[in-house]
């Protein structure tokens, strides 16, 4: 049965990734990034996710990535290619060219849109208005 329509239970090990019951992890590594990009893809497509969109070439995948070397930075926004309920994550150490994570969410998971755009993660804003004293007019009769 494939991962979309059985999602991997908490502390289970499939296909070599590792799931926690929300998100199922694994990482791909071919010849290069082509290689290892091809492998993503049939792994999804095997998998009942063929109906995601990708990049179509990893040209296009690069494009996703952070320009930034700021490792703390990249601690805190996916550098990768990102589309509801999958992630494909370039490593932080940037000289491992040819590897690629492959996150997958549990779409039937409560809150998934929420936790999967990680505003469960953000703090509430201050909702409290501001009062203002209505401003009187004084004109002189």
């Amino acid at each position: 049965m494939p991962l979309r329509n059985e999602f991997p239970p908490a502390g289970s090990d499939y296909l070599g990734g590792a799931s926690d019951g929300y998100e199922y992890r694994t990482t791909f590594s071919g010849m290069n990034l082509r290689h290892t990009f091809e492998m993503v893809k049939q792994f999804l497509k095997e998998e009942g996710y063929d109906d995601v969109p990708l990049p179509r070439t990893e040209e296009e995948l690069l494009l996703f990535r952070l320009p930034t070397r700021n490792k703390q930075i990249l601690l805190f926004e996916d550098n990768g290619y990102v589309h509801n309920p999958i992630k494909i994550l370039f490593p932080i150490d940037r000289r491992k060219k040819k590897i690629l994570t492959l996150c997958i969410y549990n779409e039937q998971y409560p809150d998934h849109l929420l936790r999967f755009h990680r505003v469960l993660e953000r703090k509430p804003a201050l909702s409290s208005p501001i009062e203002t004293a209505p401003v009187v007019s004084k004109q002189n009769s």
